[in-house]
């Protein structure tokens, strides 16, 4: 399998790259998408060395740009000829003040959902390829709502409900593309949520004030959290299990409880017709790029 995982030198991303990095006698690749170098060279190299797996590589791209993303959409395809998984896992959490994005955004809806709908539809053609069945995990949380009149959160800022805008975006992402994909005769990409069952220990802990730190040590003494290795574990079947079994899941919004996965009820309006649409024509038209455009077009056909 051949697995592009984005926010994989950190928190989930890492964890599940690890895991995978190391199933199957090493036999599965992983592409890392990050934006530093440094932090991307460096997981890497500890990759590589704690599974001696040799195949491990790296996509520069800071998702709070969408010219990187282009950049990055046009080395993957340049590289590679299929993808077999996509983790559409990167994304900010706490943040202290609200700033925007060069692209004038708030950060949390362009990093958590705007820059991954645009790479997704970029790369949904290398999906189609997979001899293994295309699949796309979202890292996803229930709850949240979108603020139609005020998406870019400019009044009533905080960064939670930045957070959870950008999580119903991606599940009303997912249920789009898996309707689309469900009426596509012969297609067999699966689309599909999961939201982890406990918190994972990441490096946001070091970015969070005193005051919620100690909480979350406390919170951590008393098993309420998991590490990012606990976390690959859990999700790995997401992305290695037969395709038959992963088809079945496609449009679902899932967690993981007593050692399998299990369905959560959907919230309706993630589920609403129009209100998709409407969030279809917005990412479109924020994304500005010529190639998703008409990459979009075709879903509305």
């Amino acid at each position: 399998m051949k697995i592009l995982i984005t926010g994989g030198t950190n928190g989930m991303g890492k964890g599940v790259a690890k895991v995978l990095a190391e199933l199957d006698n090493q036999h599965h690749e992983i592409i890392v998408l990050g934006r530093s170098q440094q932090l991307g060279d460096a997981t890497i190299e500890e990759i590589k060395n704690a599974t001696k797996n040799p195949k491990i590589s790296l996509i520069l791209c800071d998702l709070t740009k969408l010219r990187e993303v282009r950049n990055a959409i046009d080395e993957i395809h340049k590289h590679h000829t299929f993808l077999d998984a996509i983790f559409i896992n990167a994304g900010l959490g706490y943040a202290a003040t609200r700033v925007e994005t060069e692209d004038r955004m708030d950060p949390h809806f362009q990093v958590n959902y705007l820059s991954h709908f645009m790479l997704l539809l970029n790369l949904l053609a290398l999906l189609e390829k997979s001899s293994h069945g295309g699949r796309v995990v979202f890292n996803v949380t229930r709850g949240g709502e979108i603020f139609w009149d005020n998406i870019q959160m400019t009044r009533n800022w905080h960064y939670e409900k930045g957070v959870h805008q950008a999580m119903v975006a991606k599940r009303m992402l997912l249920s789009i593309l898996h309707k689309y994909y469900q009426r596509s005769k012969g297609s067999k990409v699966a689309f599909i949520g999961f939201e982890i069952p406990k918190t994972v220990w990441t490096n946001q802990i070091n970015l969070i004030p005193r005051g919620m730190k100690i909480m979350a040590s406390i919170m951590k003494s008393l098993g309420m959290f998991i590490s990012i290795d606990d976390c690959g574990k859990i999700m790995a079947p997401l992305f290695t299990e037969p395709q038959i079994d992963n088809y079945k899941k496609s449009g679902k919004f899932l967690t993981r409880k007593k050692n399998r996965f299990v369905e959560m009820t959907e919230d309706p309006k993630i589920l609403n017709s129009d209100l998709q649409k409407k969030l279809w024509r917005i990412s479109v038209e924020l994304c500005n790029d010529k190639i998703t455009r008409e990459i979009a077009e075709k879903f509305t056909q």
